[in-house]
């Protein structure tokens, strides 16, 4: 501890005596909402001046832990520190508060406390480390100027440095890393700006707030670019009307009446009636396209919206351009560029409303998993539990991808939650796509709004578990697989009630890929493993896929991918081969690359590995030859699926991957394994005795 205030006295420059200088920490413990936040504050302090004065004269840096810890023993801890440092005001004692707070932010993921990534450093000298990635590069401390904060793992820039004493360092070799901010895309710095427009408001409102100014931008921009080449009458569009709706709707741009427009909208940003206006416009917006009718939110003068937030928000939003090209000579289309600000906002909702952002979101990696395995270049496609349309996105651009065209495929889909559905619409109205999500939100156990469709593909991605649905017991979806009595899926659990309902509406050639819990491919409760059985005996099972976890902000368990067909035979027109009385398992568990504490995502190399491996066995043109590889995908007969008890977890069957041998004999390499061992556990006894003599030194020895 003396070594360490020692180097810390030394990184600092010494003034003389008069004027002589000591660092010094002083804690503060404050409320926030049902959490203990500790504030860490580094001071120059000159002894005449009373640290109570001070506190408010020069603050050098700040971090801000969050630790989230039921009791209030760290609390207490830190007012004592307070208390001590307060009256002593001393090196050593700032010394060891600052090891004591790098200690603990080190160890807290093992109390189980969720901390903010954080570096704590101070002088450059004394360090204490959480062991997790600092995301942003940004110093918290360490430069003594500036002011920094973490707060729910977001960094927030520095506000200038105060003046102070130069420091004496030695000079960096390497050229300082950028802010991490400079590089993002301009969807993410809306999103950084937008969230501290936030303030105390809910997620789940906030979001119908910005996307539907963001919808809203996007129309207004592509009817003020249609209308600027109505205007210039060059080419097809001479002697055009550039007040005619109909030259708009030829070109599938949508008409925004003039009050509508987002010239207007902004040059009455400061207004106190903004949100009126707001509403105002989308009112006169599904008036003149009846495609939108009753989609758009119409709440922005609620009282309880801030309306000098609000047109900060519409200020903010005006920055962005959502038709312009990039940069050079390369282009996109308007509605890629919107398209990707609404998925990333759709991204970011899901993440801070945590479970409930299931309810509409899909993380894209596990829809581009199923659109690619599919492969839906042409055909119907249904979703009976749509959310916010992502797989129908993912599925045109996979037609666009492999040269087809918006259109080459049908879209139809249902959902429960009216707000989610109006989601979908826009998501899909922006990128011009074609959808009947039925006439109204409705449960799809209920009252299915499709009820005659046979589709060619089916992707969904169902509530997982699901204990409170709807269920008929004479229900027309128990009997398709012939069996007497009925399969008739368990009150608490609706996974394969909704395994049934795609089933029911598949065409005699039709697929189906969807997302399910884990439990769904072994649990045998309440007559679960009678349904699985009907199903695997019926043949329709083509793929399982094991996905690993972390994947979903709605739910941190690892789920799996079915894939199930309705004729396995072989098909020369899709260039599929004779499938029948075989099933592929793919374990993928292993796979995704951790993008945050709590967050996985499948990378391109991952989705290739497993499409790959299933084109290439279900016999696609160019997939090349399928083989088994031990640990990674194996296919099965059916008869061995019932040997496993008609379990149908991938690791069942794909086994343990294959180590390479290291040409050592197993003479040789055990004992020198077992000398390896006993000489770890003596330096692991060395290191023991040399903790516990130092805590004796301390006064804590046994």
């Amino acid at each position: 501890m003396a070594e360490c205030a020692e180097h810390l006295r030394l990184r600092r420059p010494v003034p003389p005596p008069a004027q002589r200088v000591e660092p010094v920490l002083v804690v503060a413990v404050l409320p926030r909402r049902t959490r203990p936040v500790v504030v860490v504050r580094a001071f120059v302090v000159v002894r005449a001046i009373p640290a109570a004065v001070v506190l408010f004269l020069q603050p050098v840096s700040v971090l801000v832990v969050e630790l989230e810890l039921a009791g209030i023993a760290v609390a207490f801890f830190f007012v004592v520190a307070v208390v001590l440092i307060e009256f002593f005001l001393v090196v050593p004692a700032a010394a060891f508060l600052l090891v004591a707070v790098g200690v603990l932010v080190e160890f807290a993921p093992v109390a189980g406390a969720a901390v903010s990534p954080a570096v704590v450093e101070f002088g450059g000298g004394l360090r204490g480390k959480s062991g997790l990635a600092w995301r942003n590069g940004a110093r918290i401390l360490g430069c003594l100027g500036g002011v920094g904060r973490v707060r729910n793992g977001r960094s927030h820039p520095a506000e200038p440095p105060l003046p102070i004493m130069p420091r004496v360092a030695k000079a960096k070799t390497a050229s300082a890393k950028k802010d991490s901010t400079a590089n993002l895309g301009f969807e993410a710095k809306l999103w950084l700006a937008a969230d501290k427009l936030r303030n105390n408001m809910d997620a789940a409102e906030y979001k119908h707030v910005v996307l539907g100014l963001i919808f809203l931008k996007y129309i207004s921009d592509t009817f003020e670019e249609h209308r600027a080449q109505l205007l210039a009458g060059e080419g097809d569009y001479a002697g055009a009307n550039a007040e005619d709706p109909d030259e708009y709707r030829a070109e599938n741009v949508f008409w925004v009446p003039a009050e509508a427009r987002w010239s207007h909208l902004q040059a009455n940003a400061k207004q106190p009636t903004i949100g009126k206006i707001v509403d105002d416009a989308m009112v006169a917006i599904e008036r003149d396209n009846p495609r939108l009718k009753g989609v758009l939110p119409k709440d922005y003068a609620r009282p309880a919206l801030d309306k000098h937030r609000l047109g900060e928000l519409i200020d903010l939003i005006a920055t962005i351009s959502l038709t312009a090209a990039s940069e050079g000579e390369k282009t996109h289309r308007s509605v890629d560029l919107l398209g990707r600000v609404y998925e990333y906002f759709l991204t970011r909702f899901a993440s801070a409303e945590g479970k409930n952002g299931g309810q509409f979101y899909t993380p894209s990696c596990v829809v581009r998993c199923l659109v690619e395995m599919l492969a839906p270049y042409k055909g119907r496609i249904y979703d009976p539990a749509c959310g916010s349309g992502g797989m129908f996105v993912q599925s045109e651009k996979f037609v666009e991808s492999h040269g087809g065209k918006i259109g080459d495929i049908a879209i139809y889909g249902q959902e429960s939650n009216a707000t989610t559905r109006r989601l979908a619409i826009m998501n899909l109205a922006i990128r011009g796509i074609e959808a009947d999500i039925g006439k109204e939100h409705a449960d799809t156990f209920r009252h299915v709004q499709h009820p005659d469709l046979r589709a060619d593909y089916v992707l969904a991605n169902p509530p997982f578990n699901d204990s409170d649905w709807f269920r008929k017991d004479d229900d027309v979806r128990w009997k398709l697989l012939g069996n007497s009595p009925p399969l008739v899926p368990p009150k608490g659990n609706a996974n394969f009630a909704w395994v049934l309902h795609f089933i029911h509406h598949l065409a005699p050639n039709g697929m189906a890929g969807f997302v399910l819990a884990n439990g769904s491919m072994s649990s045998n409760q309440s007559g679960e493993g009678e349904i699985r059985k009907a199903i695997i005996e019926a043949d329709l099972v083509d793929c399982m896929v094991a996905l690993p976890g972390q994947l979903f902000y709605s739910t941190q368990i690892p789920v799996c991918l079915w894939f199930l067909a309705k004729n396995k035979a072989a098909d020369a027109k899709r260039g599929f081969r004779d499938r029948r009385k075989e099933t592929l398992f793919i374990d993928a568990r292993k796979m995704g690359t951790l993008i945050d504490r709590v967050h996985r995502e499948l990378t391109d190399a991952d989705l290739e590995k497993i499409t790959s491996a299933y084109h290439a066995w279900r016999g696609d043109k160019d997939a090349g030859t399928y083989q088994d590889v031990a640990g990674f995908c194996k296919s099965a007969a059916t008869a061995e699926i019932a040997a496993h008890g008609h379990v149908l977890t991938p690791g069942r069957y794909v086994g343990a991957e294959e180590v390479e041998d290291d040409g050592e004999p197993f003479e040789e390499k055990m004992p020198r394994l077992v000398a390896e061992l006993h000489a770890q556990f003596a330096q692991s006894a060395k290191l023991e005795q040399a903790i516990q003599a130092n805590l004796r030194g301390l006064g804590y020895g046994g």
